[in-house]
């Protein structure tokens, strides 16, 4: 069954801040994490499930998964088939440019749930991505700008603050930036406790009401975004598991395809990659 998956996540350069994954899953279970971008996935087949904020959400054909910055959550098939979907990861700045442009928004904006049933607005992103493949800039970017106007004006709200006011948020806070900076060796629970003054235990409960996830899961998200960045800047899988904290590659390979949906060699290759728009092709 798992031979007949697929995915593929790459970049299109006319589509800066965006990144882009199209894929067929069957046997894949994300496990919990974030993005530091959103998170518009446009189910075309199947059914899938995820986690979110303590419910479960299932989304199937004409469904869109719509999933704030900085929110964890999972991913599995909701069905037997599995299910195939086209996802848009738009940086903040962006959808932030577009509700200023075309809605009357205050705050940050974001997206009141996390899935809804918008069958026109799902094939809007498909089309995005199709375009993209197409190789067409100006359909590509157009029809993303539409997509996330109507996905906000129609699903759209300001996103709550997120801020450590209370002393067992700050200690989290503090926390997480020790193993922000420590990623490659950082402490055990209790030394981490010990050393911001505080009990394993309170430790644990203050981090996961201010981020969703203990540490060590947040630690897993971390140094995969951080192995991102490194593959985008071209450095060798090899040596960016050793940079972030993973015993070898196989340790990275496995925990990178279990976030963001293909092996950490495929994401290096489609981000070496160029394309070319139409009138550069015909020239």
């Amino acid at each position: 069954m798992a031979n007949r998956e697929r995915a593929r996540h790459w970049r299109y350069p006319e589509l800066p801040g965006v990144d882009l994954l199209r894929a067929r899953y069957i046997d894949k279970t994300f496990v919990w994490h974030t993005h530091e971008t959103f998170v518009i996935a446009a189910v075309t087949e199947g059914i899938e499930e995820f986690h979110h904020r303590g419910t479960l959400e299932r989304t199937g054909p004409g469904g869109i998964a719509l999933i704030n910055p900085e929110v964890p959550h999972t991913g599995r098939a909701g069905a037997p088939g599995g299910w195939v979907y086209s996802v848009l990861y738009p940086a903040p700045e962006l959808v932030a440019g577009i509700a200023a442009e075309t809605t009357t928004l205050r705050g940050t904006a974001g997206f009141r749930v996390p899935s809804v049933d918008d069958p026109q607005a799902a094939r809007l992103v498909t089309a995005v991505h199709r375009a993209a493949e197409e190789g067409d800039p100006l359909a590509a970017d157009s029809l993303l700008r539409i997509a996330l106007a109507r996905l906000l004006r129609d699903h759209g709200g300001p996103l709550p603050e997120r801020t450590a006011r209370t002393a067992g948020a700050r200690t989290a806070a503090r926390a997480r930036a020790i193993l922000q900076e420590r990623m490659a060796d950082p402490p055990s629970l209790g030394r981490l406790a010990a050393e911001l003054e505080t009990g394993p235990f309170a430790l644990l409960r203050a981090f996961r009401a201010l981020y969703g996830m203990p540490p060590h899961t947040w630690l897993t998200d971390a140094r995969v975004r951080r192995a991102r960045q490194l593959l985008d800047a071209g450095t060798a899988p090899a040596r960016v598991a050793v940079a972030v904290g993973f015993t070898d590659q196989s340790h990275l390979n496995r925990h990178f395809t279990r976030i963001v949906g293909v092996p950490p060699g495929a994401y290096r290759r489609e981000r070496a990659r160029t394309y070319k728009t139409g009138s550069e092709a015909l020239s």
